[in-house]
């Protein structure tokens, strides 16, 4: 298997260990930033805010994993100018998913593996069009699921077609597990990955010494996706994975687009506590993004 291995190491695609340590950073020298996800609309948005102004608890980014097109002008309108206060990045998720479609193969036990990707070319014009009035409204984060969809908004930004400020993400739904994939979806120009749920610290310093744009890993999980709760694992995925958005408060939920109540969004916060505890018990030298950092896709 050696020369298999020099291969990918010739093409950028590379091995690491647990030994591994990153030395790359986001733009504000910070290592790691929180992300909550699950906020749907713009009560638990403000739910979250205040519990975080409450409990002394800085976070990053919220994220709407729903779909944008759940969301009338009026709400994302609140939601955009209750992130742009509180200085963090909304992320929006596009609607348009095989989920949502008419599709049957979806709903079968093998035809789930197609996950939230888009059917057919009227979807992508749908998922588009999502996107554009979310953008419209000042929204500067989109979460997708698709990687076809990914390439067109890319180049749409590219040019000048949507705005150039536009970060978008990629959810564990859409499945990135290894380096090579990871490399990819760099390439053809996401911003921010959130792989697999259940990479191992090895597989997260492999895909990390890969890529450059933050990796978002879940230290956490709802009852869906595994139930399972990495925090002691943080501070090494830290170590291996800088830059890196810990996506904490996801076992507070029983399914992804679960809608989160007033009351849950404050416990969602009480979790990044715990985690940050960890962090601060076990890894106090780490370095938290500031909060409202510039590079932050915070809602215009």
């Amino acid at each position: 298997m050696k020369e298999t291995r020099i291969s990918l190491e010739k093409l950028g695609i590379h091995e690491a260990t647990t030994e591994y340590v990153s030395n790359k950073r986001f733009n504000d020298k910070g290592q790691y930033r929180l992300e909550v996800p699950g906020i749907q609309t713009p009560n638990a948005l403000s739910s979250l805010i205040n519990a975080c102004e409450d409990e002394n608890i800085i976070i990053h980014r919220a994220t709407q994993t729903k779909g944008i097109m759940f969301l009338r002008d009026t709400e994302i309108t609140e939601m955009v100018e209750l992130a742009k206060s509180a200085g963090i990045e909304l992320f929006l998720s596009v609607g348009p998913r095989a989920t949502y479609d008419t599709s049957a193969t979806v709903q079968t036990s093998e035809g789930k593996r197609i996950g939230y990707r888009l059917r057919g070319f009227d979807n992508l014009v749908y998922a588009i069009e999502d996107v554009k009035r979310a953008t419209n409204l000042g929204v500067r984060g989109i979460l997708l699921y698709d990687e076809g969809l990914l390439y067109a908004l890319s180049q749409m930004r590219e040019n000048g077609e949507i705005p150039k400020d536009i970060h978008f993400k990629l959810s564990a739904h859409a499945g990135c597990s290894n380096p090579a994939s990871a490399k990819l979806f760099e390439k053809i120009g996401l911003n921010s990955l959130n792989p697999v749920r259940d990479l191992q610290i090895p597989m997260l310093a492999s895909m990390r010494k890969t890529i450059n744009i933050p990796i978002d890993i879940h230290t956490e999980n709802p009852k869906s996706t595994g139930g399972f709760i990495r925090h002691y694992e943080v501070p090494d995925m830290i170590k291996v994975a800088s830059p890196i958005y810990l996506k904490t408060g996801g076992s507070i939920a029983k399914t992804h687009n679960w809608d989160t109540t007033n009351t849950e969004a404050k416990l969602r916060i009480k979790q990044v506590g715990l985690v940050q505890d960890v962090i601060d018990r076990y890894y106090p030298e780490a370095k938290m993004s500031p909060k409202s950092s510039k590079d932050l896709a915070i809602p215009l």
